[in-house]
């Protein structure tokens, strides 16, 4: 695949063990720069504040060693930790990483961990050779990804985070994915990056053959199905879509979902049907045992 530039910008393209290829945008040094000025700009400042600190209360006889002993800490740990604990806390981002919408990542395009996120921040002092970052400036120069020797090192490299949510909300016209979002709980709640890969998913699901559709929704849909306590049969494509519709389009436009409160996860019977409105009419009847097969194995209606 052609790589797309953007001035000194690039776009990659992962391709995890299932076959899956993932692109990101790497951050090239004009994007990063002015978030490592940020940075810099925070740490004076704490450097600043603590500082005063020291001065106003280092006076006293009883506390004057312990205040000059929490002051060298605190000044170490802002000088050398400060961005490393905070992209090991905030999952790859430093306050300027997040003001310019980048995020340091794995070179598979993974979070990065708690030793990466401290290790590439220690190793920037290498990089920083011989006082102007000539050494890592043509390191970073040298690869496509843009990665600085802490970078090398760490196996990371900082992408360009895209906009977090798709542009407009995917409709679901599958009657079945509809009656089956149904089924799930009313308080049903997805994590944040479970919801990007649901609305990356369904999205794009219709540019997949069936057999790959099949393959990609497996490795979401199978623990979802576990959890909901759904027949093995049950069609993982077709749970994506009914978990897409229950947290984006139950209650818009598009239906309103009132499941019923007997019914919770893994026990919906046929006397005992979901209530809910659809895309295209009112609510549908009772399920008869044929219909809820029909439902979670994905079959279509004859």
């Amino acid at each position: 695949m052609a790589a797309k530039t953007n001035q000194l910008d690039t776009h990659i393209e992962i391709v995890t063990p299932e076959n899956i290829a993932f692109q990101y945008r790497v951050a090239g040094p004009f994007r990063r720069l002015p978030a490592w000025l940020i940075d810099l700009a925070i740490r004076g400042v704490a450097l600043f504040v603590v500082s005063m600190i020291v001065s106003i209360i280092g006076g006293v006889p009883a506390l004057g060693d312990l205040i000059v002993f929490l002051y060298y800490v605190l000044q170490f740990v802002i000088v050398f930790f400060y961005g490393g604990l905070f992209e090991a806390m905030w999952n790859g981002q430093t306050p300027g990483k997040r003001l310019l919408r980048i995020r340091v990542v794995t070179d598979r395009g993974e979070p990065i961990n708690a030793v990466q996120a401290v290790l590439r921040n220690l190793m920037r002092f290498a990089d920083a050779m011989p006082g102007t970052y000539l050494v890592g400036l043509v390191a970073a120069s040298m690869n496509r990804r843009f990665q600085r020797l802490g970078d090398l090192v760490c196996g990371t490299m900082v992408v360009i985070e895209e906009r977090p949510w798709l542009y407009g909300v995917t409709q679901i016209n599958e009657p079945e994915a509809i009656r089956l979002a149904g089924y799930l709980p009313a308080n049903l709640e997805i994590p944040r990056s479970q919801r990007r890969a649901l609305s990356a998913y369904v999205s794009r699901r219709r540019n997949f053959t069936a057999g790959r559709r099949a393959d990609i929704a497996r490795h979401l849909g199978e623990p979802l199905r576990q959890q909901f306590g759904l027949p093995v049969g049950t069609s993982h494509d077709l749970l994506l879509c009914a978990v897409y519709y229950h947290t984006f389009l139950a209650n818009t436009d598009q239906g309103q979902t009132q499941p019923s409160t007997s019914v919770g996860p893994g026990q919906a019977t046929p006397d005992q049907p979901p209530q809910m409105v659809g895309a295209s009419g009112p609510p549908p009847g009772p399920m008869n045992a044929e219909e809820i097969n029909i439902v979670t194995t994905g079959r279509t209606y004859r």
